[in-house]
């Protein structure tokens, strides 16, 4: 049985792509360059399973495309969406220590997020990277809040605590307000 202290999280999955059992997989640490036989563990009703992976492609260079073994359709790889993604410490061959560093826009999901001037906007749901430029959807009060991830508006990012702190151009969070 695995137990959750010998494992790290490394990211999580999106949401299905395509018919096939195909799911995007955001990761802050690389497993592909670690092992011949690349596998990932989710928490699975309080229980630690892995899941091993048959293929695996890039979608954009912060998403992985991956179809895991005996997941066939979109039905099947549905109950993956959203959840976050492990492996095991003793195979993690890199410092580990600052991983969470190297997280990209998709990696704040579930951050909340405060501007130097408006105070809490709300937390991140969803990243829209869907086109070229890259949408934070954030709940403010149970209203979405759509917000450009644009990295010279962060004023500092506080993974430990899951806190983004922005300063958005005047003007700008007035637009979601009429």
């Amino acid at each position: 049985m695995i137990e959750k202290a010998t494992v790290r999280k490394v990211g999580y999955f999106t949401k299905p792509h395509g018919i096939k059992g195909e799911i995007g997989l955001v990761l802050s640490y690389d497993i592909f360059n670690h092992t011949d036989d690349p596998f990932i563990i989710c928490e699975m009703e309080g229980i630690m399973v892995p899941f091993f992976i048959e293929e695996y492609r890039n979608k954009t260079a912060n998403i992985i495309l991956v179809k895991l073994e005996t997941v066939d359709s979109e039905e099947a790889v549905r109950i993956f969406s959203h959840r976050e993604v492990y492996y095991p410490l003793e195979r993690m061959t890199d410092d580990v220590s600052g991983a969470a560093e190297d997280t990209d826009e998709a990696g704040y999901v579930g951050y909340t997020v405060s501007d130097t001037i408006y105070g809490e906007l709300g937390t991140i749901t969803d990243v829209d990277d869907s086109t070229a430029n890259v949408l934070y959807r954030i709940d403010n009060k149970g209203e979405e809040l759509l917000m450009p991830a644009v990295e010279e508006w962060t004023v500092s990012v506080n993974h430990e605590k899951r806190h983004i702190e922005v300063s958005v151009p005047e003007g700008l969070l007035d637009l979601h307000k009429r």
